[in-house]
């Protein structure tokens, strides 16, 4: 009887290159609306990212920054951040409402989505 060890293990997902997380990890975190904690800009964030999309072959996220550096910004706002920028991107457990100044049907976004929340 011959024992193949190899048939007994587990199939493993091949690990994602470096340069696809963060791509990933927006993706999962506007399906799952949650935030993401990252450094962009050598300054700590927590975003909540409403849609992921192209502009001149570049991945983007416009986002809600609702932390800079530990504290609430003064106002709420839709940013736009390079994915390429964001560093050590991390999903939280914080969830997230949609933003309203956050419009789906804005021009800019029109055959470029790559991913968005629903609503």
């Amino acid at each position: 009887m011959h024992n193949d060890s190899s048939a007994l293990q587990m199939e493993r997902p091949a690990p994602v290159p470096a340069s696809q997380l963060p791509t990933r990890i927006f993706l999962e975190a506007v399906a799952r609306r949650v935030c993401v904690a990252a450094t962009y800009n050598k300054s700590a964030v927590k975003l909540a990212p409403h849609i992921v999309y192209t502009r001149h072959g570049e991945l983007f996220v416009d986002a809600v920054a609702v932390e800079r550096d530990g504290k609430p910004p003064r106002e709420l706002k839709l940013g736009t951040f390079k994915l390429a920028g964001l560093c050590d991107a991390v999903i939280t457990p914080r969830s997230f409402d949609r933003f309203n100044g956050y419009d789906a049907a804005d021009s800019k976004y029109s055959g470029v989505t790559i991913f968005a929340i629903d609503g």
